[in-house]
């Protein structure tokens, strides 16, 4: 994407009424306005919160939001130019339960209060394989603890990634620290069963990785209070 491209997005993302994008230091001296009244301020209604983590272009959470409008979404990255392909296409379809923050993953604490959060999905991370990158991967121990900060008592996380390294990873660290596996599946499109949420929507770089036949995995599971 060129620069000057670049920058039409951003001065566009200025002017949606569905776009937050916060300095950091705005977010981390507490200054963010809507951190706990998301649904009293912003969306005006009581529905579940689902937010998803490196939502990138912002196609799983439009997507979400189009097929569940009971429900709340809010897509976070810290990259405003690709998602606002998801802020436009939600403001020119007049949607009103979707909105995107960019902000950095491991803030969100300062965006989001305690319990505030019904689900978090986290689609196609980078796995960071390198063991020197483990504290960026984003099913570490570390951002577990931050998502339950924020997660309801009955709240659950949704991994869906090509990554069999990040699938084991995740399901390796779960089974050890004794939080609860509700679902999981190594090939959520060639087995039967896979929940009709996971496959009904795909993402552009998702429908490449099928067009070579690369297993997309799929993980639900719940953190311990």
């Amino acid at each position: 994407m060129g620069s000057k491209n670049k920058l039409k997005r951003f001065k566009e993302n200025e002017t949606f009424e569905n776009v937050f994008q916060p300095t950091r230091e705005e977010v981390v001296s507490g200054k963010f306005a809507l951190k706990g009244k998301w649904n009293s301020d912003f969306f005006k209604n009581d529905h579940p919160i689902i937010v998803e983590l490196g939502c990138g272009k912002g196609e799983y959470s439009v997507g979400l939001a189009e097929r569940y409008p009971d429900k709340n979404f809010i897509g976070i990255d810290v990259k405003g130019a690709r998602f606002w392909r998801g802020a436009k296409t939600a403001v020119d379809a007049g949607m009103h339960n979707v909105a995107f923050v960019r902000t950095q993953i491991e803030l969100i604490n300062y965006i989001f209060a305690e319990n505030e959060i019904d689900e978090i999905w986290i689609t196609f991370p980078d796995p960071q394989i390198k063991y020197k990158r483990t504290k960026h991967r984003m099913t570490n121990s570390e951002f577990l603890q931050l998502y339950k900060k924020v997660l309801k008592t009955d709240g659950v996380v949704n991994l869906k990634t090509d990554s069999e390294f990040m699938h084991g990873y995740t399901l390796g660290l779960l089974h050890g620290e004794g939080h609860e596996v509700l679902y999981a599946n190594h090939n959520v499109y060639k087995n039967e069963g896979s929940p009709e949420i996971v496959t009904a929507i795909q993402t552009f770089y998702e429908k490449q990785y099928l067009e070579i036949n690369k297993a997309i995995t799929y993980i639900k599971f719940k953190i311990k209070k």
